[in-house]
Protein backbone atom coordinates (compact mmCIF):
# COMPACT_ATOMS: atom_id res chain seq x y z
CA UNK A 1 0.00 0.00 0.00
CA UNK A 2 1.52 3.11 -0.66
CA UNK A 3 1.94 6.10 1.81
CA UNK A 4 0.04 8.19 -0.10
CA UNK A 5 -3.00 5.89 0.36
CA UNK A 6 -3.02 6.69 4.15
CA UNK A 7 -6.09 7.50 5.99
CA UNK A 8 -4.90 11.18 7.87
CA UNK A 9 -5.38 9.03 11.26
CA UNK A 10 -2.49 6.02 9.60
CA UNK A 11 -0.15 8.96 8.87
CA UNK A 12 -0.92 10.11 13.01
CA UNK A 13 -0.51 7.18 13.91
CA UNK A 14 3.36 6.21 12.30
CA UNK A 15 6.34 6.54 14.60
CA UNK A 16 9.07 8.75 13.99
CA UNK A 17 11.40 6.13 12.94
CA UNK A 18 9.04 5.49 10.13
CA UNK A 19 8.28 9.07 9.69
CA UNK A 20 12.05 9.50 8.97
CA UNK A 21 12.34 6.33 7.09
CA UNK A 22 10.24 7.66 4.22
CA UNK A 23 11.58 8.53 1.21
CA UNK A 24 11.97 11.90 -0.41
CA UNK A 25 9.55 10.75 -3.26
CA UNK A 26 7.27 9.35 -0.49
CA UNK A 27 7.30 12.98 1.53
CA UNK A 28 6.43 14.40 -2.17
CA UNK A 29 3.65 12.28 -3.11
CA UNK A 30 1.93 13.59 0.64
CA UNK A 31 -1.38 15.37 0.87
CA UNK A 32 -1.83 18.79 2.20
CA UNK A 33 -4.22 16.94 4.57
CA UNK A 34 -1.68 14.32 5.54
CA UNK A 35 0.94 16.94 6.06
CA UNK A 36 -1.44 18.71 8.34
CA UNK A 37 -2.07 15.17 10.38
CA UNK A 38 1.55 14.96 11.20
CA UNK A 39 2.37 15.32 15.19
CA UNK A 40 4.60 17.82 16.07
CA UNK A 41 6.74 14.99 17.00
CA UNK A 42 7.00 13.54 13.57
CA UNK A 43 7.51 16.74 12.32
CA UNK A 44 10.62 17.07 14.13
CA UNK A 45 11.76 13.86 13.24
CA UNK A 46 11.40 14.97 9.75
CA UNK A 47 15.50 14.73 8.01
CA UNK A 48 16.73 18.09 5.92
CA UNK A 49 16.47 15.69 3.01
CA UNK A 50 12.56 15.62 3.07
CA UNK A 51 11.64 19.09 3.92
CA UNK A 52 13.36 20.15 1.40
CA UNK A 53 11.71 18.07 -1.02
CA UNK A 54 8.47 19.35 0.08
CA UNK A 55 5.84 21.27 -1.86
CA UNK A 56 4.86 24.71 -1.52
CA UNK A 57 1.43 23.91 -1.14
CA UNK A 58 2.43 20.92 1.76
CA UNK A 59 5.07 23.73 3.24
CA UNK A 60 1.44 25.80 3.21
CA UNK A 61 -0.41 23.01 5.21
CA UNK A 62 2.15 23.10 8.12
CA UNK A 63 -0.01 24.47 10.98
CA UNK A 64 1.32 26.51 13.28
CA UNK A 65 2.52 24.50 15.89
CA UNK A 66 4.23 22.55 13.21
CA UNK A 67 6.03 25.21 11.86
CA UNK A 68 7.37 26.55 15.27
CA UNK A 69 8.82 22.32 16.06
CA UNK A 70 10.60 22.59 12.76
CA UNK A 71 14.61 22.23 13.48
CA UNK A 72 16.62 25.34 12.43
CA UNK A 73 18.59 22.75 9.82
CA UNK A 74 14.91 22.00 8.64
CA UNK A 75 14.15 25.57 8.03
CA UNK A 76 17.09 26.87 6.25
CA UNK A 77 16.08 23.73 3.91
CA UNK A 78 13.28 25.50 2.20
CA UNK A 79 13.18 26.78 -0.48
CA UNK A 80 13.09 30.77 -0.87
CA UNK A 81 9.86 30.32 -3.03
CA UNK A 82 8.64 28.14 -0.17
CA UNK A 83 9.60 30.42 2.54
CA UNK A 84 7.75 33.32 0.54
CA UNK A 85 4.53 31.40 0.87
CA UNK A 86 3.95 31.03 4.43
CA UNK A 87 1.41 32.61 5.86
CA UNK A 88 1.49 35.56 8.23
CA UNK A 89 0.23 33.17 10.76
CA UNK A 90 2.95 30.92 10.06
CA UNK A 91 5.85 33.77 9.94
CA UNK A 92 4.49 35.06 13.40
CA UNK A 93 5.00 31.38 14.53
CA UNK A 94 8.43 31.24 14.21
CA UNK A 95 11.01 31.16 17.11
CA UNK A 96 13.37 33.74 17.47
CA UNK A 97 16.09 30.63 16.80
CA UNK A 98 14.24 29.74 13.82
CA UNK A 99 14.63 33.02 12.92
CA UNK A 100 18.06 33.84 13.47
CA UNK A 101 18.63 30.67 11.14
CA UNK A 102 16.71 32.00 8.22
CA UNK A 103 19.71 32.34 5.59
CA UNK A 104 20.13 36.13 4.12
CA UNK A 105 18.60 34.86 0.81
CA UNK A 106 15.55 33.59 2.70
CA UNK A 107 14.59 36.41 4.61
CA UNK A 108 15.68 38.81 1.59
CA UNK A 109 12.85 36.63 -0.44
CA UNK A 110 10.13 37.11 2.22
CA UNK A 111 6.54 38.40 1.12
CA UNK A 112 5.84 42.00 2.02
CA UNK A 113 3.25 40.79 4.10
CA UNK A 114 5.20 38.23 5.74
CA UNK A 115 8.00 41.26 6.72
CA UNK A 116 4.97 42.71 8.13
CA UNK A 117 3.77 39.77 10.01
CA UNK A 118 7.17 39.66 11.94
CA UNK A 119 7.01 40.24 15.66
CA UNK A 120 8.57 42.81 17.51
CA UNK A 121 10.38 39.64 19.07
CA UNK A 122 11.54 38.39 15.54
CA UNK A 123 12.64 41.38 14.25
CA UNK A 124 14.77 42.14 16.81
CA UNK A 125 16.39 38.95 16.25
CA UNK A 126 17.19 39.58 12.78
CA UNK A 127 20.96 39.43 11.79
CA UNK A 128 22.25 42.43 10.43
CA UNK A 129 22.47 41.02 7.05
CA UNK A 130 19.26 39.93 6.78
CA UNK A 131 17.49 43.40 7.60
CA UNK A 132 19.97 44.95 4.79
CA UNK A 133 18.90 42.49 2.34
CA UNK A 134 15.01 43.13 2.59
CA UNK A 135 13.46 45.24 -0.10
CA UNK A 136 12.30 49.02 0.20
CA UNK A 137 9.35 48.09 -0.33
CA UNK A 138 9.56 45.66 2.24
CA UNK A 139 11.19 47.87 4.64
CA UNK A 140 8.48 50.21 3.83
CA UNK A 141 5.70 47.37 5.20
CA UNK A 142 7.30 47.53 8.44
CA UNK A 143 5.22 48.85 11.35
CA UNK A 144 6.16 51.53 14.24
CA UNK A 145 6.78 49.42 16.72
CA UNK A 146 8.59 47.09 14.59
CA UNK A 147 10.76 49.74 13.81
CA UNK A 148 11.01 51.02 17.55
CA UNK A 149 12.12 47.42 18.35
CA UNK A 150 15.23 47.12 15.61
CA UNK A 151 18.55 47.18 18.03
CA UNK A 152 21.16 50.04 17.26
CA UNK A 153 23.38 47.68 15.27
CA UNK A 154 20.51 46.59 13.13
CA UNK A 155 19.38 50.05 12.46
CA UNK A 156 23.38 51.33 11.62
CA UNK A 157 23.27 48.30 9.10
CA UNK A 158 20.67 49.56 7.07
CA UNK A 159 21.52 50.48 3.50
CA UNK A 160 21.27 54.56 2.57
CA UNK A 161 18.96 53.27 -0.37
CA UNK A 162 16.82 51.78 2.86
CA UNK A 163 17.13 54.88 4.69
CA UNK A 164 15.79 57.26 2.21
CA UNK A 165 12.55 54.53 1.69
CA UNK A 166 11.26 55.23 5.31
CA UNK A 167 8.13 56.71 5.56
CA UNK A 168 7.71 59.53 8.42
CA UNK A 169 6.07 57.68 10.60
CA UNK A 170 8.69 55.32 10.34
CA UNK A 171 11.20 57.47 10.95
CA UNK A 172 9.29 59.29 14.00
CA UNK A 173 9.15 55.86 15.66
CA UNK A 174 12.68 55.50 15.96
CA UNK A 175 13.92 55.70 19.41
CA UNK A 176 17.11 58.70 20.20
CA UNK A 177 19.33 55.28 20.84
CA UNK A 178 18.55 54.56 17.17
CA UNK A 179 19.23 57.82 15.99
CA UNK A 180 22.33 58.04 17.49
CA UNK A 181 23.45 55.02 15.80
CA UNK A 182 22.89 56.74 12.92
CA UNK A 183 25.87 57.19 10.57
CA UNK A 184 26.41 60.02 9.20
CA UNK A 185 26.04 58.65 5.66
CA UNK A 186 22.60 57.36 6.66
CA UNK A 187 21.72 61.08 8.15
CA UNK A 188 23.39 62.56 5.14
CA UNK A 189 20.88 61.28 3.02
CA UNK A 190 17.34 61.57 4.58
CA UNK A 191 14.99 63.43 2.49
CA UNK A 192 13.65 66.84 4.02
CA UNK A 193 10.07 64.88 4.71
CA UNK A 194 11.85 62.63 6.75
CA UNK A 195 14.29 65.43 8.38
CA UNK A 196 10.96 67.45 9.27
CA UNK A 197 9.65 64.22 10.88
CA UNK A 198 12.27 64.45 13.69
CA UNK A 199 10.92 64.65 16.64
CA UNK A 200 12.93 67.43 19.23
CA UNK A 201 14.17 64.46 20.85
CA UNK A 202 15.46 63.01 17.64
CA UNK A 203 17.21 66.29 17.05
CA UNK A 204 18.65 67.12 20.04
CA UNK A 205 20.27 63.31 19.91
CA UNK A 206 21.84 63.50 16.65
CA UNK A 207 25.41 63.63 16.88
CA UNK A 208 27.44 66.93 15.26
CA UNK A 209 28.81 65.02 12.63
CA UNK A 210 25.27 63.92 11.62
CA UNK A 211 23.88 67.53 11.85
CA UNK A 212 27.20 69.05 9.82
CA UNK A 213 26.07 66.22 7.11
CA UNK A 214 22.82 67.71 6.69
CA UNK A 215 22.38 69.30 3.68
CA UNK A 216 20.79 73.65 3.69
CA UNK A 217 17.99 72.80 2.14
CA UNK A 218 17.27 70.17 4.99
CA UNK A 219 18.50 72.75 7.62
CA UNK A 220 16.15 75.02 5.82
CA UNK A 221 13.48 72.78 6.44
CA UNK A 222 13.68 72.57 9.98
CA UNK A 223 10.50 73.79 12.51
CA UNK A 224 11.20 76.45 14.77
CA UNK A 225 10.72 73.90 17.46
CA UNK A 226 13.36 71.69 15.84
CA UNK A 227 15.43 74.91 15.91
CA UNK A 228 15.09 75.81 19.12
CA UNK A 229 16.07 71.65 20.38
CA UNK A 230 19.70 71.78 19.02
CA UNK A 231 21.87 71.71 21.82
CA UNK A 232 24.41 74.52 22.08
CA UNK A 233 27.20 72.20 20.66
CA UNK A 234 25.20 71.26 18.04
CA UNK A 235 24.26 74.98 16.65
CA UNK A 236 28.40 75.67 17.31
CA UNK A 237 28.90 72.44 14.61
CA UNK A 238 27.07 74.08 11.83
CA UNK A 239 29.24 75.36 9.26
CA UNK A 240 28.90 78.77 7.88
CA UNK A 241 27.26 77.33 4.94
CA UNK A 242 24.80 75.90 6.77
CA UNK A 243 24.00 79.01 8.98
CA UNK A 244 24.03 81.37 6.40
CA UNK A 245 21.60 78.71 4.12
Amino acid sequence: MSVSNFSTTQIAALTTNQVAALTTAQIVSLSTAQIAALTTAQVVALTTGQVARMSTANVRALSTSQIAALETADLVALTTANVRALSTAQIAALTTKQVVALSTAQVAGMSTAGVAALTTSQIAALETADLAALTTTNLQALSTAQIAALGTTQVAALGTAQVVALSTAQVAALTTDQIVALSTGQVARMSTANVGALTTGHIAALETADLAALTTENLRSLSTTQVAALTTNQVVSLSTAQVAG
